[in-house]
């Protein structure tokens, strides 16, 4: 029988028992925040299983005395080590994705391979082991709203109605093939399709998280720092990279999409919830976003100049933001959504959560890191003679 740990109990009152979980994905953004919260707050044992871990490396090293994590260096595409961390475990939460937009048109074949193809074996393995699966997925699974059909000017547009996001009764609605930035949203919902039907028909115990915007400390990269200086990370990251070399912002199309954004730690509390809680979070879709925290990517952008001005004590920019296409920014084929609002019903009935840290709290804390984190050597990186 699993340990217990006096005095942590579930949502229905009953003792938590220490769980083993297989986290797919570990050594990323979402990965490393999720197995800090575990390390820190409860007693279950990580099976941590990524092809790096920089950002788990102080989880890693030194190692701890109770070993209750533990790193598997492996690519989930090829390697037979995976079904037996499935087998060795409670839990299976599976992160792997290719999941930056700048890719969806790029490199459409590896993003459907990624987000399909390579969760097939995940999905099986859980299903014949009788493991439970948590999976996530993304909030582009519902692609355009019904308004964004309608004329600009059409009351309509107001009505929640056609705007807000619910899982259980909102269409998906994707782009032209030809517009390829959909290839990763596509391949999201037909995995999402491929787990339900495991529940439905052989019985799988699986919980599916949508995301909306998780935003914080560890997102994706800095070209030329951490990551590669070619690489268009995704909006956060991006805008960031434009802060601390003193650049204009780039707004893609006018920066007229709206966007919800949470931030990471709120977020993880969900995630927390949905595992210590599977009586309340099995056989459901789940929307994790914030609601209140929704601005167009140009007032995100401004904002976040405010932000990091505070932050590092520089004075704005003269010339904060500049517009340019999507076509030239991320190539043929983009298309986009117009908003993305969730509803909450769902996971604050079942599971009682709902975020609580404002868009400038999030930005604040998220800036402060990136300062602390980049600021100097993008200093030495700018300084460094330009070679002909």
């Amino acid at each position: 029988m699993a340990p217990t740990v006096e005095g942590r109990l579930d949502l229905d009152g009953n003792t938590i028992k220490a769980m083993k979980i297989c986290i797919i994905g570990a050594g990323g953004f979402i990965g490393s925040h999720l197995c800090e919260k575990l390390m820190e707050e409860t007693p279950h044992t990580i099976l941590a299983v990524d092809v790096y871990n920089d950002k788990i490396k102080h989880l890693l090293d030194p190692p701890r005395p109770d070993g209750r994590i533990q790193f598997h260096r492996l690519n989930i595409k090829n390697d037979s080590r995976l079904e037996g961390l499935v087998k060795l475990s409670d839990l299976t939460i599976n992160l792997a994705a290719i999941c930056t937009p700048a890719d969806y048109n790029t490199r459409p074949l590896d993003t459907i391979y990624s987000n399909f193809i390579d969760a097939l074996p995940v999905v099986k393995f859980c299903s014949e082991n009788g493991k439970r699966l948590i999976h996530f997925s993304t909030c582009e699974v519902y692609g355009k709203t019904i308004g964004s059909f309608l004329p600009k000017d059409h009351p309509l547009r107001q009505d929640p109605d056609f705007y807000v996001l619910k899982e259980d009764t909102s269409p998906c609605i994707f782009g032209s093939i030809e517009k390829q930035r959909w290839s990763y949203a596509c391949a999201k919902q037909l995995i999402e399709r491929l787990i339900y039907a495991e529940g439905a028909e052989n019985g799988l115990d699986f919980t599916i998280v949508r995301p909306f915007n998780w935003i914080g400390p560890r997102m994706d990269f800095i070209p030329g720092i951490d990551g590669p200086s070619e690489g268009v990370p995704r909006v956060l990251a991006c805008f960031s990279n434009n802060l601390l070399r003193r650049e204009s912002l780039k707004l893609v199309d006018g920066g007229e999409s709206q966007r919800t954004f949470i931030y990471i730690k709120d977020a993880i509390e969900a995630v927390l919830l949905m595992i210590e809680n599977p009586s309340r979070a099995n056989g459901h879709i789940f929307n994790v976003g914030n609601p209140n925290n929704e601005v167009s990517v140009r007032q995100l952008a401004e904002i976040m100049t405010q932000v990091y001005s505070k932050v590092s004590g520089e004075p704005p920019l003269e010339v904060p933001t500049i517009d340019v296409s999507s076509k030239v920014f991320y190539g043929e084929g983009y298309d986009d959504s117009d908003r993305r609002i969730p509803d909450m019903n769902i996971i604050n009935k079942q599971l009682g959560w709902n975020p609580k840290t404002s868009l400038w709290d999030l930005l604040d804390s998220t800036l402060t890191y990136q300062h602390r984190t980049y600021a100097e050597a993008v200093k030495m990186t700018l300084a460094k003679p330009m070679t002909s």
